[in-house]
């Protein structure tokens, strides 16, 4: 129904900044909620921020606040994140995920990218 692909990844120093990419594809593209996810060597995947498709609404974990900004392009189907001050915790692999728009932007979600490596040095 919805493919997902990121991007954009790579080696940063810390202090540094990276742009994510997620790029979609499917029937029905603009009915789902957007979100970022990432998952450090040895620990479970946790939540990083979401946007509504439309862009009207957006959640942030506290963790990331004032250092991430998550955004999209509807005329591309592409997700974005921009990340800024990255720190060495900030080292993992990030994914894309997608839910149905009528649904919470926290909580499960039912479609997922490959994962793109963000490694953070000091």
């Amino acid at each position: 129904q919805i493919q997902l692909v990121e991007s954009g990844g790579g080696l940063v120093q810390a202090g540094g900044s990276l742009k994510l990419s997620c790029a979609a594809s499917g029937r029905s593209a603009g009915g789902f909620n957007m979100g970022w996810f990432r998952q450090a060597p040895g620990k479970e995947r946790e939540f990083v921020a979401a946007i509504s498709w439309g862009g009207g609404s957006t959640d942030y974990a506290d963790s990331v606040k004032g250092r991430f900004t998550i955004s999209r392009d509807n005329a591309k189907n592409t997700l974005y994140m921009q990340i800024d001050s990255l720190k060495p915790e900030d080292t993992a692999v990030y994914y894309c995920a997608a839910k149905p728009r009528h649904s919470s932007l926290r909580g499960k979600y039912n479609y997922w990218g490959q994962g793109t490596q963000v490694t953070v040095s000091s």
